[in-house]
């Protein structure tokens, strides 16, 4: 049966996730051979209708949500819709993205790139800071302090590549439960902006709605993780690291609900405080 009209159709996907940690010989400070896991790392370069447009440093978790929430955060493709395919081969370390209708604006976004604080990404393209100004949250949505305090205990006890290996960045997907605070999604990749683009991806394809959700990262609070943040619709995003000026500044702009060194009990409040009840 055909979806309907306004279902969006999923695009063909491979699934084809890297191993995420392999096993090498260490020593450790009394001269004992030790047997230590370490993260992967793989170059993934993304062609688009046979365009080479990027590569990517990743763990290899969810290459084809990672290529779909990086085209969707970059502003490369304006819908699920406008993909019919995303394919992984890592015999050559590639993704083939099929498209229907082409990149948005694909010549003066791919044109326009500013370095950021980004680490394992780094780049974005084109126009992201000129698109702030179009960005709506949902002003009713609240926190509660035992909701985040439930999220970062759910946090701490999740199982992880980090617990393993080290040397990744993790981002969650959350929203407030009965008891307490739910992880709908945890990713973790060598970089921050990598996961945080494969949630974003992952949300397209399951068509979930940012409204009622809280966004977690390991990572600092950038400009550009603030952007992404919004972008996806989510008015919570908390971290257990800190800020820089322009991520607070582009936080206060937009409405978003901003919490930075939340470990434990202990947590900074740094913007949106009228969505936040203690």
């Amino acid at each position: 049966m055909p979806p309907a009209p306004d279902t969006p159709r999923r695009p063909l996907l491979s699934h084809a996730s890297h191993p995420l940690t392999v096993t090498i010989p260490a020593v450790d400070e009394n001269g004992e051979h030790v047997p230590t896991q370490i993260a992967g790392e793989f170059p993934l370069t993304i062609y688009v209708d046979r365009r080479e447009i990027v590569t990517l440093m990743t763990l290899g978790a969810a290459p084809e949500a990672l290529t779909i929430g990086w085209l969707r955060n970059q502003r490369l493709v304006a819908s699920l819709d406008d993909i019919e395919a995303v394919q992984v081969d890592w015999e050559v370390n590639a993704v083939a993205v099929k498209t229907r209708n082409g990149l948005v604006d694909a010549d003066e976004r791919l044109g326009s790139r500013t370095v950021t604080t980004g680490c394992g990404q780094g780049t974005v393209f084109g126009g992201l800071m000129d698109e702030i100004d179009a960005i709506r949250l949902p002003a009713d949505r609240t926190l509660t302090q035992a909701t985040l305090y439930a999220l970062m205990d759910a946090v701490r006890h999740h199982e992880s590549i980090y617990k393993q290996a080290g040397a990744v960045h993790g981002c969650a997907l959350a929203r407030p439960a009965a008891d307490g605070c739910e992880i709908l999604m945890f990713v973790e990749d060598v970089g921050r902006h990598n996961a945080v683009d494969a949630i974003a991806g992952q949300m397209w394809l399951d068509g979930l709605d940012g409204g009622d959700k809280i966004f977690y990262t390991t990572g600092r609070l950038t400009s550009e993780m603030v952007i992404k943040t919004a972008q996806m619709g989510i008015p919570f995003l908390v971290s257990r690291s800190g800020l820089t000026q322009m991520g607070w500044d582009i936080a206060r702009k937009i409405g978003l609900t901003m919490i930075g060194r939340a470990q434990g009990k202990h947590y900074l409040l740094f913007t949106g405080e009228e969505r936040f009840t203690r």
